[in-house]
This record gives C-alpha cells, structure tokens and sequence, in this order.
C-alpha cells in the first residue's frame, strides 16, 4: 500500500511529494485552469474572463518563496496579460496553438529540465507539455484523457483554486508551507 501524506487538500502519495521536490517551475495554462474555461463576449469585441483570486495570492505566494512560474496558453488575450503581471508572473506565452516549442523556450530561458519543470492544463492541447515534463497536475474537471495521464488530479475545479493547490502541494513539498496549509 502506498504511503499517504495528508494535507488541507486530503491525503497525498507520498511518490507524489517526492517528485514535486525536483520542481522549480510551474506552468500554468489559462483558459480552463486558472479560469473557469468561460470566455465572457459583448456585443462588441469586448471579452471578459473570470480568474480565482485564491489562484493568485497561491502564485505570488510561490515566486515569493523563490520557485517560479510561467504561462504558456494557446488563447492571446490582454486580460490574460493584465492578470499575470497583477500576479506578478512576468513570462507569458500566448498563442502558442503547439505548446511543445514554448516548452523548449522556457527550459532555454530558465536554465531548467523539463524534469524540473511542472505544468497544469486541462485539455487535449496541453499534451505536448503533459508528456515532456516531471510533472503534471490537472483540475478535477480536466478533459477525461487529461486526467487519466496527469501526475495528479486536482481535487479543486479549474477557476476554483486549481492553482492554488499546485502552488501548495509545491511549497509542502519544498517544505515552505505545512502540510495542513499553514506557514512555516
């Protein structure tokens, strides 16, 4: 039986916590990860998108601890821009329809592995990514065939503090947070 780590989030394997300790870099997708995958349209062209404040102090939290993080999504959006830099995530892909060749960037960029490097996503077009890096984490509402070749799923819905459980079982792991979600 495999040994279990209990956390805020419910209890963890163990092998789990043992490959997030090799992390130093998060990816995050947008639409449908940090978002609820709604895109809010007017009668124009303006666009709206909802992102989890909890998500954000989770993202801040983990650049303050010294890990990273970085955005590669396939959508471009200015609201996607004005989101990050408020979270102060400064490295942003958009437009990226293949996501393996943004990859490659940031492991030159960042000086990393992919076996350091973690990614969050939640659909068919996250796979390039899911199958280079060491690890990778879904929301609990991801596309079905996601979820099945995730590392981890989530127990938190995307655009409902996805995020910010990755960004927490990550600082456990590192031991920058407690287990049960309080600070060090």
């Amino acid at each position: 039986m495999m040994e279990k780590i209990d956390t805020c989030y419910g209890p963890i394997d163990a092998a789990i916590f043992e490959k997030l300790k090799n992390i130093e870099l998060i990816i995050f997708d947008v639409d449908g990860t940090l978002t609820d995958a709604g895109v809010y349209l007017d009668a124009k062209d303006g666009e709206y998108k909802k992102f989890n404040t909890k998500d954000g102090l989770g993202i801040m939290n983990l650049l303050k601890s010294g890990l990273k993080a970085a955005v590669i999504t396939g959508r471009t959006s200015p609201l996607t821009v004005r989101r990050m830099k408020e979270v102060h995530i400064d490295y942003i892909l958009q437009g990226q329809l293949d996501k393996g060749p943004a990859l490659d960037k940031l492991c030159n960029d960042f000086n990393l592995t992919p076996d350091e490097i973690a990614v969050i996503g939640d659909d068919l077009n996250d796979l390039p990514l899911f199958q280079r890096v060491g690890f990778s984490a879904c929301p609990k509402d991801a596309h079905s065939y996601i979820q099945k070749i995730a590392s981890i799923v989530l127990h938190r819905d995307g655009g409902h503090g996805a995020g910010r459980e990755l960004c927490d079982l990550l600082m456990m792991a590192h031991g920058l947070l407690n287990t049960d979600g309080g600070p060090k």
